[in-house]
């Protein structure tokens, strides 16, 4: 896979994302009591594409995170950021702080987290904090996701027999007789019954160079790609699937035509629009043949 010719950092890379969800909440919302994310203009889902990058981080910390310099610097287990940066500046032989720090000591403790973090190579990362190891723009970026038609978002009620309050299960005598000891109470949980989503990316060449973003670092941001839902299975979301990763190839850094038309080749409707969508085999996805490519790009179609 690596050989391949969508696996070459060096040259540019457009790609498309369809995944689905079926009767589970695939990116909540704080602000909305955590429903399902949906543009209030035309009630189509959202994932963001901080969502997607997490899925990524994980997948890559639990297949590879073991290895030195496959490490994950966006992560929840109660390291500090500025102690990460510290490593950098221990392992170069550098002073972290000082009024004047110098350029260059920054640069190679930024070098140094590259080196060693794989999201920080792939999806960049600002450390302009107390600890300064600079900033990085990565090679990977992602667009939201969005889903091909309409979600309804459904939140409904549930019913608990855990008890949080201990007052709420002890039974109290009154003149009304004997009150208290509740055994159940309500719950919400927030769904989608179907949704087709698709999102895009773009692989950058020029950043690839300054971030030391390599071939066998793209092949495993494709593995992820398909491969990482079956990973981050949880009651809350469902059923999550990868359903197309395609990926349009340039034969140079610069790249033989813009992006927006490359994705338009790719097209996904509903085989009956007058029924609602409950699984992917309601939607028909058209790929485009070599006839319909630009001269210089090539197109791959990658299965988990």
């Amino acid at each position: 896979m690596e050989n391949a010719s969508y696996c070459d950092p060096s040259h540019r890379h457009d790609f498309v994302l369809v995944f689905e969800v079926t009767d589970g909440n695939p990116n909540g919302d704080p602000d909305a009591g955590n429903l399902p994310r949906v543009d209030p203009e035309t009630m189509q889902g959202l994932v963001t594409d901080v969502c997607l990058k997490r899925k990524v981080r994980d997948y890559v910390d639990a297949t590879h995170g073991a290895e030195a310099n496959f490490k994950i610097y966006v992560q929840n287990k109660g390291i500090a950021l500025n102690e990460l940066h510290e490593r950098a500046y221990s392992a170069e032989g550098l002073k972290s702080t000082g009024s004047k720090q110098k350029r260059a000591d920054i640069d190679k403790a930024r070098a140094w987290m590259c080196q060693n973090f794989y999201d920080i190579r792939t999806f960049g990362a600002v450390m302009t904090t107390e600890v300064n190891c600079g900033q990085v723009r990565g090679p990977v970026q992602l667009t939201f996701a969005r889903s091909a038609d309409p979600i309804i978002p459904l939140d409904l009620s549930i019913t608990r027999v855990a008890i949080t309050k201990k007052q709420d299960v002890d039974f109290v005598e009154t003149e009304k007789g004997t009150e208290g000891g509740k055994v159940t109470e309500m719950g919400r949980k927030a769904l989608v019954p179907y949704g087709l989503y698709v999102g895009y990316g773009f692989v950058n060449p020029h950043f690839a160079e300054q971030t030391g973003f390599s071939g066998e670092d793209l092949a495993l941001f494709w593995e992820a790609l398909l491969q990482m839902w079956d990973l981050d299975h949880s009651a809350s979301r469902g059923r999550m699937a990868c359903r197309g990763l395609y990926v349009f190839t340039h034969d140079s850094k610069l790249g033989k035509a813009p992006a927006h038309k490359l994705f338009d080749l790719i097209r996904v409707g509903r085989r009956d629009p007058q029924a609602p969508p409950r699984r992917f085999g309601d939607y028909e996805v058209s790929v485009p043949g070599q006839k319909d490519l630009p001269e210089g790009v090539s197109f791959t179609v990658l299965e988990g």
